[in-house]
């Protein structure tokens, strides 16, 4: 019975050296703070995103403004810090996040299964859509869905975006060209280049009221309903805890709305781009 008593003694002292210094090859530098953490030793968030009207885009100052932006703007301000926006290819950003060029993504990013695959995402804080404006031009006469769901119909849209995935669902028989940049697949229907855009609403309405003599909306409202949420490395429980209570304190308040509402249903901005 002693040597069972002297064993069981080893055995507890062993496990209380671990846990007061760590296994063996762990050491303080091996084990990584959590991103929220290391914002606020830094004092800056360091935000991933993308010019996408109206989440983010720039006055006429250069000043970048638009829902996302007011959205990492009040939650930097909220963990005491600065806010950094990190402009980024939208096909290349999670590339860039994952090593470590900023430490979220906050840019109108879908959540899909197979993002999700390579981030993890905060809960959705929005909800967006994809819309369609096509060319007086190349698309005259043509309302509905399924009237561009042909071999002979070329459809532009943002490389990278749920706009790509949208298209080859719904439209798989049209022929999808891809830009780096969304102004650039606008400019190709209002050019008359190609027959319509898929976009995130309200974009395509925008461009249509923007352009009446050159676009038109051939269906109402949206054809997807998708979530939105923040991006951030795999494995940072932490962090990742941090912003959804943020997302559920702001939305509970009204203020993610009375945002939303601003950018995309009012008009009142449109003097700070023009």
């Amino acid at each position: 019975m002693k040597i069972v008593k002297r064993m069981t003694q080893i055995v507890f002292l062993a496990v209380l050296v671990l846990t007061l210094v760590g296994a063996p090859g762990v050491n303080a530098a091996d084990r990584q703070d959590s991103v929220v953490e290391q914002v606020i030793q830094r004092g800056v968030l360091r935000v991933g995103m993308s010019t996408f009207v109206p989440w983010a885009m720039k006055d006429k100052t250069g000043k970048l403004i638009g829902f996302e932006i007011d959205v990492a703007t009040r939650l930097a301000e909220e963990m005491g810090v600065k806010v950094a926006f990190v402009p980024t290819k939208w096909s290349g950003i999670i590339p860039a996040l994952l090593t470590g060029k900023f430490d979220v993504i906050i840019g109108g990013m879908g959540i899909l299964p197979s993002r999700n695959l390579k981030v993890n995402f905060s809960h959705p804080y929005d909800f967006t859509g994809m819309s369609l404006v096509a060319s007086k031009k190349m698309a005259a006469g043509m309302t509905g869905i399924e009237a561009f769901n042909k071999p002979d119909i070329i459809i532009a849209v943002r490389l990278g975006s749920t706009a790509v995935t949208a298209t080859k669902k719904y439209l798989p028989k049209a022929e999808i060209r891809m830009f780096d940049d969304e102004a650039q697949a606008y400019q190709e229907v209002i050019n008359g280049r190609v027959h319509a855009v898929v976009g995130s609403a309200p974009t395509p309405a925008f461009q249509a009221i923007k352009y009446p003599d050159k676009l038109f909306l051939p269906i109402e409202g949206t054809f997807t309903r998708e979530p939105i949420g923040f991006a951030v490395r795999k494995g940072d429980v932490d962090t990742l805890n941090y912003f959804n209570n943020w997302i559920g304190y702001v939305a509970a308040e009204g203020w993610l709305k009375d945002r939303k509402s601003y950018w995309f249903e009012t008009k009142d901005w449109k003097s700070q781009i023009q």
